[in-house]
């Protein structure tokens, strides 16, 4: 079954709170203001690439970064990383358990040509 990405489920809970308790991944998030590859993030982040791409995976389970395909005329796309949330709110419910939510900016079609095309990449 093909994932449709442009559903988004909300994070489990548990991953949300992983990720943004790691300081490396929350300097990751402070560096995507703009789209950058890892080896930008590496750099920008004073972190190993061998933990960057952990980082990364951590954050993208938490669906709180997207990858993008870069693609160009050469035929070398590279992949850039981008910030795809503008709040995360964890609240306490009635029966006092606790909910993720992560809000979103909505997607140009450009984003959503990329995310699609990053899809097709992974099925392929």
């Amino acid at each position: 079954m093909v994932r449709d990405p442009f559903a988004r489920d909300e994070p489990d809970l548990q991953v949300v709170l992983d990720a943004l308790d790691d300081p490396d991944c929350r300097a990751i998030i402070e560096q995507l203001d703009d789209a950058l590859t890892a080896s930008e993030l590496a750099e920008h982040c004073d972190i190993p690439s061998s933990t960057l791409y952990r980082k990364l995976d951590l954050l993208s389970d938490a669906s709180l970064i997207d990858e993008q395909t870069e693609i160009r005329s050469n035929g070398r796309h590279r992949t850039r990383y981008v910030r795809n949330f503008d709040t995360v709110n964890i609240t306490c419910g009635d029966d006092r358990s606790l909910d993720v939510t992560v809000e979103r900016a909505t997607q140009s079609l450009d984003e959503q040509l990329s995310d699609l095309w990053t899809e097709v990449r992974k099925e392929t």
